[in-house]
């Protein structure tokens, strides 16, 4: 996962959170009923699902490319350690949004009703 395609994703996040909050209509009461918008194809979970399968790819990717190092078929070695640098980042990255969810859920739930 590249620089550009990492803020693409916290860009499109907040957009998903944006139109996550719109598609929520409340009732006379003021209880917060949620709109069929909000679980369409730009849901949180299809996000994080898609980032996970990005993350994934580029793993597989690093140990085809270790792969090839190893056995001497790699033409351009210079690609290959930039796939391998490449999922060594995204892997970091996929661990620091998972910790700061987790974070998140655990401040949340620490809250007082």
């Amino acid at each position: 996962m590249k620089l550009a395609e990492i803020t693409n994703s916290l860009s499109s996040l907040s957009k998903d959170y944006q139109s996550a909050l719109s598609g929520i209509e409340t009732d006379k009461a003021g209880n917060g009923l949620l709109n069929d918008n909000a679980n369409k194809e730009g849901s949180f979970s299809n996000m994080l699902n898609k980032s996970i399968n990005e993350v994934n790819n580029t793993q597989v990717s690093a140990y085809n490319a270790m792969n090839d190092i190893a056995t001497g078929k790699v033409e351009n070695l210079q690609e290959a350690v930039q796939k391998i640098e490449e999922a060594e980042l995204s892997l970091k990255l996929g661990l620091e949004v998972k910790n700061k969810a987790l974070g998140a859920y655990k401040q949340v739930m620490a809250m007082q009703i």
